[in-house]
C-alpha cells in the first residue's frame, strides 16, 4: 500500500516537474518572439516564470533525493565496517532531519507572513510561492524517515546508493578542448 503511494506521488512529482519546464519554456518563448518580432511582450511572463524556477529547483530537489543523486562524500564511509557506516548513515540522515525542521518552520512562518502579500505582474499571493519550502520539507522529510526506518527496524536500506558510482567508464575521457 505504502509503496504504491510512493510510486504514484513519485510520478506526480514527474508530472509537475514536467509542467513547470513546460510552462516555462512557452512563456520565455513566447515572450521573446513577441518582444523581437512584434515589439511587444508579455508583461507577466518574466515573473511567472521565475515562481516556476523557484518550484521547479524545489521539486527537482526532492526528486534528487529521492533517487540518492544528491553529491555525498563517501571516501571514509566506504573504509569502516558495515556497522560503523550504518551509524553514520543514521547520525547523517539525523542531521537533515533536523535541517529540514528548520527549513519547514523558516518556510512556514515566511509563508503566512506573506499570504496577503501579492506579486507585481501576476496578483498571486507570494505566500505561494514560498510554500513551495513547506512542500519540499515534508516531501524531503518522509524520505529520510522512510530510509531510517528501513535501514534501523528492517535493514534493508543499501548504502551504495547509485549502481552508476561502481561501474568503471568504459571509454576514456576525451580531449577535445585540451590543445
Amino acid at each position: 500500500m505504502l509503496n504504491k503511494t510512493g510510486k504514484v506521488l513519485y510520478h506526480t512529482l514527474g508530472i509537475t516537474i514536467f509542467i513547470c519546464i513546460t510552462v516555462m519554456f512557452v512563456l520565455v518563448f513566447a515572450n521573446v518572439i513577441l518582444r523581437y518580432v512584434f515589439n511587444s511582450g508579455i508583461t507577466w511572463s518574466s515573473e511567472l516564470s521565475r515562481y516556476l524556477f523557484v518550484w521547479l529547483v524545489f521539486l527537482g530537489a526532492i526528486a534528487a533525493l529521492k533517487d540518492n543523486m544528491h553529491l555525498s562524500m563517501d571516501i571514509v564511509t566506504d573504509l569502516l565496517p558495515p556497522k560503523v557506516k550504518k551509524g553514520c548513515f543514521v547520525v547523517s540522515n539525523l542531521v537533515v532531519l533536523y535541517v529540514l525542521w528548520l527549513f519547514f518552520k523558516g518556510s512556514w512562518s515566511m509563508t503566512f507572513l506573506t499570504i496577503s502579500r501579492l506579486s507585481p505582474a501576476t496578483k498571486i499571493p507570494l505566500g505561494l510561492i514560498y510554500g513551495i519550502g513547506i512542500v519540499s520539507s515534508i516531501a524531503m522529510g518522509g524520505i529520510v524517515l522512510g530510509r531510517l526506518f528501513q535501514t534501523i527496524f528492517k535493514g534493508k536500506y543499501n548504502f551504495k546508493e547509485s549502481s552508476e558510482q561502481t561501474k568503471p567508464l568504459d571509454q576514456p575521457h576525451s580531449k577535445v578542448g585540451n590543445y
